[in-house]
């Protein structure tokens, strides 16, 4: 199996990058050079949104192409029309977020989606995702794409860093302000098994994620303490405390959001049924977690890998101290 990778060299890309790599396929990254390649692949560089960018690419062919462009659609057209005649089908990494907002609680691939533009230059995260989903079926034909909407992806590496910011806050220790209840639903997927479900040879749209409610928010402080070996201290607190605090959901609280609000409903509320029907298997949440901490751990000391902003420390102290009046 021949595969060209457009990007592949950072978090999602490059977890496909590597499972194609494993399983012995033929593995070529298409990257602006900003981080080293996997080993193993071959790379090619250019940069797709300047004059002659796509020049590495004039040559070759290949089985499958995915591409995985957050920006404008139109740099997804132009190298989707560049490759179309040289490529056996193509996979374009989307999102979620394609779907008109607010995105109802079990809404499945049919649901009602964002304007999006294949020939428009970068607007909002929404607009670009799906204008890129449109570039690729103009350009290879329908019968030919997988767009693969993943919500929430987590796992090593994870370069939006919400992860990353519970397992530095818990590794802290003390007082640690939890969200509830407890058993909130999450929804999310390992950014290696994503790079399974792309490597399936699917066609269509498919939400790519782990079932709503596979984990819990208290499931995964659970798993942070486990695997930190930390004595924190979680302090569960009613959403309604919060909103008085003026704590945040998924900006101060990465990941979580308050149960039953539009923004939960829209990120841990997906219908999965078709992605799990066709063989996502999602791994267990202890995997995941602890694999993300062993990643963090094993960087340089000068290394800053992204942690999300997250829970001032005077916010939080803030908000401890109106849950325990």
């Amino acid at each position: 199996m021949r595969l060209l990778l457009l990007g592949g060299t950072d978090f999602a890309g490059r977890a496909l990058a590597e499972t194609a790599r494993d399983r012995g396929w033929d593995v070529t990254v298409f990257h602006r050079g900003e981080h080293p390649a996997p080993p193993g692949v071959r790379a090619l560089h250019g940069d797709r949104t300047g004059p002659g960018g796509l020049a590495a690419l004039a040559t070759g062919t290949w089985d499958a192409a995915v591409d995985t462009w957050s920006g404008a659609p139109r740099a997804v057209r132009d190298a989707a029309r560049l490759l179309a005649d040289r490529v056996g089908r193509a996979v374009f990494v989307s999102s979620r977020s394609v779907y008109a907002w607010p995105a109802a609680p079990g809404l499945a691939e049919d649901g009602p989606l964002a304007d999006g533009d294949p020939d428009a230059g970068a607007t909002d995260f929404a607009a670009d995702k799906r204008g890129g989903e449109l570039a690729v079926l103009r350009e290879y034909g329908e019968d030919r794409v997988l767009l693969a909407r993943p919500g929430l992806i987590l796992g090593p590496r994870e370069n939006s860093g919400r992860l990353p910011w519970w397992l530095r806050r818990v590794a802290r220790g003390g007082r640690v302000l939890a969200p509830g209840p407890y058993d909130t639903p999450l929804q999310y997927v390992d950014a290696r098994d994503l790079a399974d479900a792309l490597t399936a040879g699917l066609h269509g749209a498919y939400n790519t994620a782990g079932p709503t409610g596979g984990t819990t928010m208290g499931e995964l402080l659970d798993t942070c303490l486990r695997v930190t070996g930390s004595d924190a201290e979680l302090r569960w607190t009613d959403p309604a405390v919060l909103d008085a605090a003026g704590v945040s959901g998924w900006t101060d609280l990465p990941l979580w959001a308050p149960p039953g609000s539009e923004l939960h409903g829209a990120v841990h509320g997906g219908d999965v049924t078709k992605a799990l029907a066709t063989g996502l298997r999602p791994r267990p949440l202890l995997d995941t977690v602890a694999d993300t901490w062993a990643h963090l751990r094993s960087l340089p000391p000068d290394a800053e890998p992204p942690v999300a902003d997250g829970l001032a420390p005077d916010l939080e102290a803030k908000a401890l101290a109106l849950r325990d009046a």
